[in-house]
């Protein structure tokens, strides 16, 4: 078990949205966070909330863009608190265009967030979980890491990318016997300003999912040491469903909703 009482907790992304509510569920739980964000005053807003709990909060302004900020972030993380016992990789961003009107910028922004972000917090954090004997790495991915929709093609391939690197970093750390745990957690599309005018056909089986509800259920995944985690229970039959033929697959999609669920989407 992943005790958090007095771990030191880093989240990306961590200025609003799921960020800030899985610092104030960490927090609650007795962990020193250091909170990372491109949104300084968000982070600073999110660090006040953290110690009105009575909690230690550190904040650190980030480019998750930028390779070499990570980095300096990181060892400015460790400088301040010593190696990492959880890391959360939460930043997220999506464009919600059809392939073919989305900028390249977009479409490269959305890589490097998404995908290669997790990548470099991870490759910084790792030695100091290492030589510590203990750590904790969290992937935020979604539903959509699982199956592609429309209008989602670059933000769906980033995700499938960030399911991808969790599934092979806990291969790797079994094979050669690292004492780092993992966890990749994969919702529906959760009630934020990032998925604003999303729809389900059926909420009765994919609800549109309370960002109060996916933090305290990722903390708490975190804590029982889950490897995965996915939200609602319907995502679940998503790898069985791929033993489908692809027409009949692709089928089933339309008929739940999914093909058409970003149709309305405005985002912030």
């Amino acid at each position: 078990m992943t005790a958090l009482k007095h771990a030191v907790v880093l989240i990306t992304g961590a200025a609003s949205g799921i960020g800030r509510l899985m610092a104030l569920e960490a927090a609650s739980r007795g962990a020193r966070l250091a909170l990372l964000d491109r949104d300084a005053e968000g982070l600073e807003r999110v660090r006040a909330e953290v110690e009105g709990l009575g909690q230690v909060a550190k904040t650190f302004p980030c480019d998750l863009r930028d390779r070499l900020a990570i980095q300096a972030s990181l060892a400015e993380v460790e400088a301040a608190f010593g190696a990492l016992d959880v890391l959360i990789n939460n930043a997220g961003v999506v464009g919600g265009k059809p392939l073919l009107e989305a900028s390249d910028a977009s479409i490269e922004l959305t890589f490097q967030v998404n995908a290669l972000a997790p990548i470099w917090t991870t490759r910084a954090a790792l030695p100091g979980m290492i030589a510590r004997g203990r750590g904790h790495i969290v992937t935020l991915a979604s539903a959509g890491g699982l199956v592609g929709t429309t209008r989602l093609v670059d933000y769906c391939a980033s995700k499938f990318a960030a399911v991808g690197f969790d599934d092979a970093l806990r291969a790797e750390f079994r094979r050669l016997g690292l004492p780092v745990r993992t966890t990749v957690v994969c919702p529906f599309y959760i009630h934020t300003g990032m998925f604003e005018g999303v729809k389900t056909r059926l909420p009765w089986l994919l609800p549109i999912l309370r960002p109060e509800d996916v933090a305290a259920r990722v903390i708490r995944a975190i804590e029982r040491d889950q490897p995965r985690l996915l939200m609602p229970w319907a995502v679940h039959l998503v790898n069985p469903l791929r033993l489908l033929p692809v027409a009949w697959f692709d089928a089933l999609m339309s008929w739940l909703g999914v093909s058409a669920s970003m149709d309305d989407f405005r985002g912030r």
